[in-house]
């Protein structure tokens, strides 16, 4: 099974950006969809963005969209997602997990996570 590093989250102001890596080892990464999901406290984890296996294709929220984009690099064994246009609603721990199957919007049926990054969205 892959395991997964976050790092990259931090501290900026509303309309910031950060960039935010994950780093792959393990099993074959790219037999891997990736995606990243938020958790805010007190809510539910939310689906923010995810990739194919071939970084062909690419899934965002709604509330993201325009704002993130994610990515990835193979031969790298790594997935990105940057943020842009940051919003204190933005604010949450993120998470990179991978799928062995296919891209879904629900935490629950992903096989592998990361411990997780800060990041916090000042006003």
């Amino acid at each position: 099974q892959v395991q997964l590093v976050e790092s990259g989250g931090g501290l900026v102001q509303a309309g910031g950006s950060l960039r935010l890596s994950c780093a792959a080892s393990g099993r074959s990464f790219s037999m891997y969809a990736m995606a990243w999901f938020r958790q805010a406290p007190g809510k539910e984890r939310e689906f923010v963005a995810g990739i194919t296996r071939s970084g062909g294709n690419a899934y965002y929220t709604d509330s993201v969209k325009g704002r993130f984009t994610i990515s990835r690099d193979n031969t790298k064994n790594a997935v990105y997602v940057q943020m842009n246009g940051l919003k204190p609603e933005d604010t949450a721990v993120y998470y990179c997990a991978a799928d062995l199957t296919y891209i879904t919007r629900n935490w629950r049926d992903y096989d592998a996570w990361g411990q997780g990054t800060q990041d916090t969205v000042s006003s």
